[in-house]
């Protein structure tokens, strides 16, 4: 059975994807669109919607040309979004890179999404100019100033000059951010104009976002929740958006009572925080009105704990990067915690065995899903596209879901093999391509382990007549923080099946022995 969302349809703009969010900029004029958290640095409305077209007109200038892409390799910061919003306006394609990623790292994503610029900010800059020289990139650019890079402000032309692209938003692509889908390694997931508007459109619905609303942005704007649910969507409304470069609680709290946040978007480690840290009773959180959390699941205890320490509504939604991200969201007015709520406007679901036949209500099955939001398929691979995305335009989520008679999913479990460590994806393909390079290990597996605080975390099966802090050491010089091997266990052998296919699920039985 195809299940509808109880949601009334919305209008989704036909436009290009910045011309959209920043349609009331000049209505909304001085208000602070942007403050930088650390140093209350601001950006209004209209300060914002010039700078994008001034960018627009500077990429231009340098030959940018509809579809070409460019990297942002940053943390959070106020010139993000002009970044991001001056190369979707130049007709450019944007893929958004974590900082934290190693030379390495950065340099595979470049190469694959054929990027001819990147943005960066000055602590990540030897790196940015490591992955560039590898993957070819033509000039590098520097939010502020640092040696050995092209300052940002010198891209900023005439606002005057800005070129008019023609855009398609049902084909024109817009992001290019990274995901490992269901498996595998990451892939280039090419979200449209449309996509991206639309998921704006439709997460309208649930989160109460409006002109005056004060949104925290701690979550990175490389990642899809930051990208549209905090950046755009907030920006379409005309909320004011607190950047924050990295997650530091006594910050973060601070900023809270000094900005007068009304809408937290967070990840369930610090909803952990907020429910139990004693520090939280030295700050004034009382304007807080939605603690929104995604990127991994929220047990229902966690999040009431946490709505009656703040006083507010915890709220819990779901979605994947391919779905730009949001499927799913509990609303404030029918909220069921430990639930990812109910389906989003415009979009249907099914529930299925694996032979993909729809499940009775209330039993398991892996969660299927469809609307305007879902990518256009992954990036130079039609394989993996069909893969994840069915003949009947159906995404094939690889998570395992219920859902009641009210229409509130809950994801139970997960087919696919990625692992969520505080929200961010961690392929073990990747982790076991790195440990199988190393000539003194001979076979190795990846498994998420559960963790209160993360989530899940990295442990690795190797054999091996190294230790284990050798064994770390390797995967962690080629990669981000976040990938890192928690714990590593030596073993004799690596269960598999007679295709050779890994038993994670053995080895994740053994692991809880």
């Amino acid at each position: 059975m195809v299940l509808k969302s109880p949601h009334a349809d919305v209008t989704i703009p036909d436009g290009p994807l910045s011309a959209t969010t920043l349609a009331k900029a000049d209505e909304f004029g001085d208000r602070p669109a942007l403050i930088d958290g650390p140093s209350g640095r601001t950006i209004t409305f209209a300060e914002l919607a010039k700078a994008v077209k001034s960018l627009a007109a500077g990429l231009a200038g340098k030959g940018l040309k509809k579809g070409d892409v460019v990297g942002i390799f940053s943390p959070n910061l106020p010139e993000y979004a002009v970044a991001f919003h001056g190369i979707a306006t130049a007709g450019g394609v944007v893929t958004t890179v974590n900082p934290t990623s190693t030379a390495e790292e950065l340099s595979r994503q470049l190469q694959a999404g054929k990027a001819r610029f990147l943005i960066t900010a000055p602590p990540f800059l030897a790196t940015a100019n490591e992955a560039a020289k590898d993957a070819g990139v033509e000039e590098v650019f520097v939010f502020g100033e640092a040696e050995g890079a092209t300052p940002f402000a010198s891209l900023m032309g005439n606002p005057d000059d800005a070129p008019s692209i023609a855009i398609d938003p049902a084909n024109d692509l817009v992001a290019l951010p990274f995901s490992s889908g269901t498996t595998g390694l990451p892939k280039g997931v090419m979200l449209t104009h449309r996509n991206l508007v639309a998921n704006v459109a439709q997460a309208k619905a649930c989160l109460e976002v409006k002109p005056g609303s004060v949104a925290m942005g701690v979550l990175p704007f490389f990642h899809i929740y930051g990208m549209t649910v905090i950046m755009n969507l907030a920006l379409s409304e005309g909320a004011t958006i607190v950047t924050m470069p990295r997650f530091d609680l006594p910050q973060f709290l601070e900023l809270h009572q000094k900005h007068g946040v009304t809408h937290s978007f967070v990840v369930p480690p610090i909803v952990l925080a907020l429910a139990k840290h004693p520090l939280i009773d030295e700050f004034d959180l009382s304007t807080i009105e939605i603690l929104m959390s995604g990127a991994a699941p929220l047990s229902p205890e966690l999040a009431e704990a946490a709505a009656k320490r703040l006083g507010c509504v915890v709220l819990q939604g779901y979605g994947l990067t391919e779905t730009s991200p949001v499927t799913h969201c509990n609303a404030p007015d029918t909220n069921v915690p430990g639930s990812v709520g109910q389906l989003i406007p415009q979009t249907e679901a099914r529930i299925v065995d694996e032979n993909g036949n729809d499940v009775a209500q209330g039993e398991r099955g892996e969660l299927w899903m469809r609307g305007p939001q879902i990518m256009k398929g992954y990036l130079d691979n039609p394989e993996a596209t069909a893969a994840m995305v069915d003949a009947d335009g159906w995404l094939h989520s690889g998570d395992v879901a219920t859902v009641d008679e009210k229409g509130f999913f809950r994801i139970v479990d997960r087919l696919k093999e990625l692992i969520k460590y505080k929200g961010f994806q961690v392929p073990p393909a990747e982790l076991e391509a790195i440990l199988l390079e190393h000539p003194q290990i001979a076979d190795a597996a990846v498994i998420g382990r559960p963790d209160e605080e993360a989530g899940e975390i990295p442990v690795g099966f190797v054999v091996t007549d190294l230790d284990p802090e050798a064994v770390k050491k390797h995967v962690a010089d080629h990669v981000s923080h976040y990938k890192q091997l928690r714990d590593v266990k030596i073993v004799e052998s690596i269960p598999k099946s007679a295709s050779g296919k890994i038993l994670r699920r053995v080895l994740a039985e053994q692991d809880r022995a």
